[in-house]
């Protein structure tokens, strides 16, 4: 399986990239080397062995939530650039 010009340059449209003529030549060939080597994986010999779901066998280790140093209100607030009662003032990001 490859991929061609116009396969790449919908999949990056699709992934709002911007690529330039020598980006989307380096992109194309390393598209087309990942997918050479998944389709030679394809040639392994896997009956037998088991699925892994990480790469290790280490655990992670969790600790309790436990509430300490809690901030009041106005702590939170204090350095703020900009406040109103209670809340943060921020600056709009949706029209």
């Amino acid at each position: 399986m490859n991929i061609n010009r116009e396969s790449l340059e919908k999949i990056a449209h699709l992934s709002r990239l911007e690529l330039n003529p020598e980006g989307m030549d380096k992109m194309l060939q390393e598209f087309n080397q990942m997918l050479a080597f998944v389709e030679k994986l394809k040639e392994v010999d896997t009956t037998g062995v088991e699925p892994l779901q990480t790469m290790t066998h280490e655990v992670n280790r969790s600790r309790p939530d436990l509430l300490s140093n809690q901030l009041t209100p106005e702590q939170g607030l204090q350095q703020a650039p900009a406040k109103h009662e209670n809340y943060f003032i921020v600056p709009k990001v949706i029209e």
